[in-house]
């Protein structure tokens, strides 16, 4: 595996890695208003950046690399609303994306089909983590300051459950 590939999948273990934690942290903003089911959301979400983080962890090692963990950022912990949340959510899954987009670039650069095979599962992984997102900011949206709407839609969100999804194609 060549240097720079190396360095920018480690670098995606700690965005991954971060993406948990953030998700943890809106997790407790939701626990601490009692919207038990964007919690549990929330929880969910963690669970699955922490999967994406030990996918890269595990393909770095199979490809021979050495994986490097660093400091995780700390994550922000308050936000005004619902509705701030999950924009925030979404803007953070277009991050993601970016991020994503700039290792298949690299992938490509490098000749690195392995690894650009890979990427492949996180493409269509990010387009459903932004339509998610995007849904709930919708209704969000529609429902404003309904607390009847946002206790339909924290129930709705308390249906989700963590599943592993299958192993990335390598």
């Amino acid at each position: 595996m060549q240097k720079k590939m190396l360095k920018a999948l480690n670098g995606q273990i700690n965005a991954e890695m971060y993406s948990s934690y953030l998700y943890l942290a809106m997790e407790a903003y939701f626990q601490s208003i009692s919207l038990k089911g964007f919690a549990t959301w929330m929880r969910v979400q963690a669970q699955e950046e922490l999967m994406h983080a030990m996918k890269f962890y595990d393909f770095t090692n199979e490809r021979g690399g050495k994986v490097t963990l660093e400091a995780i950022a700390k994550p922000e912990t308050a936000w005004t609303s619902p509705l701030a949340v999950f924009e925030a959510v979404l803007k953070h899954e277009r991050h993601v994306t970016s991020l994503i987009n700039d290792l298949i670039d690299l992938a490509i650069s490098e000749k690195d089909h392995a690894t650009n095979n890979f990427l492949q599962w996180f493409i269509s992984e990010q387009v459903e983590e932004e339509a998610s997102a995007g849904e709930i900011v919708e209704k969000l949206k529609l429902i404003k300051d309904n607390p009847s709407g946002l206790f339909m839609v924290d129930a709705e969100l308390n249906k989700r459950v963590f599943t592993m999804s299958a192993p990335a194609a390598q």
